[in-house]
């Protein structure tokens, strides 16, 4: 995919090897007593590009993690953080471990052993490496590692943005939980504003009724068919999980599902929906959107010939293959490509971090003055109402919304919704612009991989 973006490009000789290759990557091995003996771990952390820093990149607890995979993603956030201009470099962390076999006093002990070698290194740091949440963590393995940075560095006034995707009692940002899930939804709404794209996938008009299969209700698959369905309107006919996959053609109930796979663990016996023990079936159904959420390359050679959906868009990493790429974009099916669509995630790690930095949280210094200046508006219309002797008068509900001024939460949403827009439009204009580009991906991958080229070239390399 880098490959076919960069043969389109006219770069300086040899940059497209510097930005292809990894900067470094570090493996530790690390032993940590367990249960009355010593368990040993493998660990890595990748930099892959230092154009901007700090770098930043997410840790994933997995027990099939290794150094390709960590590399392959650290170059991932490179280009994804160049397309939404968050101001980062590339980078990626993983730990091979299965967390599902360790009780949560374990996992701290990990996790704290972990951070200590990665921190003593300067792999994690607020003004070099900041990691984030990923596969198999959450905002309560990033509390424990901000934590563990905090102790080593007790003078550090900006230890809390060691790390971003914590909860918010130990620094965290309303809105990081859902963002990823968040930003498909806004990724999907500004691509559905723009008619000549629907066309091109063969859809038409808005979001509401669509059709849509999720495949894995984890953190991003969850929060990204909640909204589409709540917000939206749009029916959410499958969901696929790993041990099958519900369908209704009527729509399925996004809340009552994921309660069902958070107490049982998956789908099986689910009552109120039809369930297919072959979950991989139902990728394949006729659909107008299909979004892939979980695991890298579940749409391969063996299956892209299948798929039925229109729309494609990577709310996972890596989710469609190189060759299922291929097979789908001769197709005519359009992919909206995981560097831009799952993008929301370090979008709103990059406000997280801004504010652990500026120690103030969004809204405190300008919300109040932004309701008493609305309140006067409101005070001089009755007034003149008044005055005037008229018979109109401001619904109750339009007062009480425009007297509130905006929260943390809704500036948060405003940035990230803001951000998604303007990335969708720079890689669209690639697309439409360029006979040689044919698709997003490489829309994408152009506008970043050129985004980092003139960062070197400012910096003289």
């Amino acid at each position: 995919m880098y490959n076919r973006a960069v043969a389109l490009m006219d770069l300086p000789p040899g940059l497209e090897e510097k930005i292809r290759v990894c900067n470094a990557t570090y493996t530790v091995r690390f032993g940590v007593r367990l249960r009355g003996k010593i368990e040993t771990f493998t660990g890595y952390r990748s930099v892959h590009s230092e154009h901007m820093e700090p770098v930043k990149g997410g840790i994933r607890f997995a027990p099939a993690v290794h150094q390709d995979e960590v590399e392959a993603l650290a170059a991932l956030m490179t280009f994804k953080c160049a397309l939404v201009e968050a101001p980062f470099g590339g980078s990626k962390g993983g730990l091979r471990i299965d967390p599902r076999r360790y009780d949560a006093e374990e996992l701290e002990k990990i996790t704290r052993r972990f951070a200590y070698e990665l921190i003593k290194r300067d792999l994690i740091n607020p003004s070099q490496n900041v990691p984030a949440p990923d596969m198999g963590t959450s905002e309560r393995e990033m509390a424990w590692i901000a934590d563990q940075y905090a102790r080593m560095h007790t003078t550090d006034i900006d230890a809390q943005a060691c790390v971003t995707g914590k909860p918010l009692s130990a620094g965290g940002i309303e809105g990081r939980v859902e963002a990823t899930g968040r930003g498909v939804q806004y990724a999907l709404r500004e691509f559905f504003r723009h008619p000549e794209d629907l066309a091109a996938a063969g859809l038409s008009g808005r979001l509401a009724g669509k059709r849509v299969i999720v495949q894995g209700l984890g953190n991003v698959g969850y929060h990204a068919a909640k909204f589409l369905r709540e917000e939206d309107d749009a029916l959410i006919i499958g969901i696929v999980e790993h041990d099958g996959a519900l369908y209704d053609p009527e729509g399925l109930n996004v809340d009552a599902v994921h309660e069902w796979i958070c107490r049982h663990g998956g789908v099986s016996g689910y009552p109120e929906a039809n369930a297919i023990a072959d979950g991989d079936k139902v990728l394949e159904e006729d659909c107008d959107i299909l979004i892939p959420a979980a695991v890298e390359g579940v749409i391969n050679t063996g299956n892209a010939d299948r798929i039925r959906a229109r729309l494609v868009i990577e709310a996972a990493n890596g989710p469609v293959t190189a060759g299922a790429d291929d097979i789908l974009r001769r197709r005519g099916v359009i992919i909206i490509p995981d560097l831009y669509a799952n993008a929301g995630g370090v979008t709103v790690s990059y406000f997280e971090w801004v504010k652990n930095l500026s120690h103030i949280r969004f809204g405190r210094m300008q919300r109040r003055q932004e309701e008493a200046r609305h309140a006067l508006i409101l005070d001089e219309l009755d007034r003149l109402d008044s005055a005037m002797g008229s018979t109109w008068s401001l619904s109750p509900l339009f007062r009480e919304k425009y007297l509130r001024g905006a929260d943390e939460l809704e500036l948060v949403r405003s940035g990230l919704d803001d951000t998604m827009r303007v990335a969708y439009q720079s890689m669209q204009e690639v697309w439409h612009t360029r006979d040689d580009v044919t698709d997003l991906r490489t829309a994408a991958y152009i506008t970043a991989i050129d985004r980092v080229a003139r960062s070197y070239a400012a910096k003289g390399i």
